[in-house]
C-alpha cells in the first residue's frame, strides 16, 4: 500500500545531449518514482528545458533538482543525506568527488544502476540486470547493475504511469482538435511532426499539398526543418507551429492526432501508449548502428511491409517514394500499434521493476 511517504532516496544523474530525450526520460522516471512515494534528487548539467517540460517541478514534494557541478562541491556533499539508490542515466559517469564522498559516508553500498538506452535488439534480455564490478577508483569492490528498458517481459520494461489509461479515458479529443486545428475538415487527417531532419520530409510535405490534412509542427529542429523544406516549394500544405509544451501536453497531442511522427526514445514510448499510427525517427549515429536498432524494433512490432518501408525511407535507409497516407494504409498501421500496445500493457512497467530490484 502506498502511504505517500518516501520509502527510498534516489540520486538520478543526467547529462543533456538532447533536451527532449535524455532529460525527458529522466523527468518521466522522476515523476513516476515520486508518484510511488519515493524521494528523488535529480542532478542535471542543463535543466533549462524543465521550464516548459515540467513547469511544476519546483512545487514537487520530495524532489530536489540540483546542478551537476554541485555534486563535486564539498560543501554540498557534506549536506547530503546518503541515498539508497544511484542511477547513471544513459551511461553518464558519476563525478569522482560524489562517489568518494558516498564511499566514505554510506553505511553500505547504495544500489548502483546504469540505466541504459532502449532497444529491441536480441542481446538486450541477456544483458539486462547483469552485475558489473567496479575495478578501480574510490568505489573499487562495489558493484553496478545494468538495467535495460525493453519491449519484452525479460527486459526492464517501459516507463508507464499507473493512471495512464484513466487519463486517456478522460481526454476530450474533439475539444483538443478544435482548439489546435479549428479549420480541420471532417474526415481529414491531423498529423503531428516531431523529428530531426529526415531526408523524406520534402516528400511528405509535397504529398500533403492540396489535401485537407493539417500538419502540427513541434518547435525547435522540426520547425526549422519544415521552414527550410517549404522555402523551395511553390505551394504549401496546411500546417501550423506549436509552442513548447509540458510532457502531459505532448501526450495529449499524440492522443489527438491521427498520425504521429516521433523521434528518439521518450516520444517513441509515448507514441506506443497513444495507440495511434506513428513513424519513428531514430537518433542517427555516425556508424549507422541505428539501422540495426530500427530493424530490430520493426521486427518486434511485426510491422506490415508498408510501415517498414515508411520507416526506412523516413530514416534515410533506402530511397523510394513515401507511401500514400490513405485510409487503408492507416488502418493497417493503427491495428499494428493497437496490438502491440495491448501486449505492452500486460507487462510490468519499468518503475515497478526498478523498485523491486533495489528492494
Amino acid at each position: 500500500m502506498n502511504t505517500h511517504r518516501p520509502e527510498k532516496l534516489w540520486d538520478i544523474f543526467c547529462t543533456v545531449i538532447d533536451n527532449h530525450g535524455d532529460l525527458g526520460v529522466c523527468w518521466r522516471l522522476t515523476r513516476q518514482l515520486l508518484a510511488q512515494g519515493q524521494s528523488v534528487r535529480l542532478w542535471v548539467d542543463d535543466a533549462s528545458a524543465l521550464v516548459w517540460m515540467a513547469p511544476d517541478a519546483h512545487a514537487q514534494p520530495n524532489l530536489q533538482v540540483l546542478p551537476w557541478a554541485a555534486a563535486s562541491q564539498s560543501e554540498v556533499l557534506k549536506s547530503l543525506k546518503p541515498a539508497d539508490v544511484w542511477i547513471e542515466a544513459f551511461g553518464c559517469t558519476l563525478p569522482d568527488a560524489f562517489v568518494a564522498h558516498g564511499v566514505a559516508t554510506h553505511p553500505q553500498q547504495p544500489a548502483w544502476i546504469n540505466l541504459e538506452y532502449l532497444s529491441a535488439e536480441d542481446w538486450v534480455p541477456r544483458m539486462h540486470n547483469m552485475p558489473s564490478p567496479v575495478m578501480s577508483g574510490p568505489a573499487k569492490g562495489w558493484t553496478k547493475r545494468f538495467f535495460y528498458p525493453g519491449f519484452t517481459a525479460d527486459t526492464g520494461g517501459l516507463l508507464r504511469e499507473t493512471d495512464l489509461q484513466e487519463r486517456q479515458g478522460r481526454f476530450d479529443r474533439a475539444a483538443w482538435r478544435q482548439k489546435h486545428a479549428p479549420h480541420l475538415a471532417p474526415g481529414s487527417l491531423l498529423i503531428s511532426l516531431f523529428c530531426y531532419e529526415p531526408a523524406a520530409l520534402p516528400q511528405l510535405l509535397a504529398q500533403l499539398v492540396g489535401t485537407p490534412h493539417h500538419l502540427l509542427v513541434t518547435p525547435g529542429r522540426p520547425l526549422a526543418a519544415v521552414q527550410q523544406a517549404l522555402a523551395g516549394m511553390a505551394e504549401q500544405p496546411n500546417w501550423s507551429a506549436l509552442p513548447y509544451t509540458s510532457q502531459d501536453g505532448f501526450d495529449e497531442m499524440l492522443w489527438a492526432c491521427d498520425l504521429n511522427f516521433v523521434r528518439g526514445e521518450d516520444s517513441l514510448v509515448r507514441a506506443l501508449w497513444a495507440g495511434q499510427p506513428f513513424i519513428w525517427h531514430i537518433y542517427p549515429q555516425d556508424d549507422n548502428a541505428h539501422h540495426d536498432k530500427l530493424e530490430a524494433f520493426l521486427e518486434w512490432m511485426q510491422a506490415p511491409e508498408s510501415l517498414r518501408q515508411a520507416h526506412r525511407v523516413w530514416n534515410g535507409m533506402e530511397a523510394g517514394e513515401w507511401p500514400a497516407l490513405n485510409a487503408e494504409t492507416l488502418e493497417i498501421w493503427s491495428h499494428n500499434t493497437q496490438t502491440k500496445r495491448h501486449q505492452l500493457f500486460g507487462q510490468i512497467d519499468l518503475v515497478t521493476q526498478l523498485i523491486h530490484l533495489v528492494g
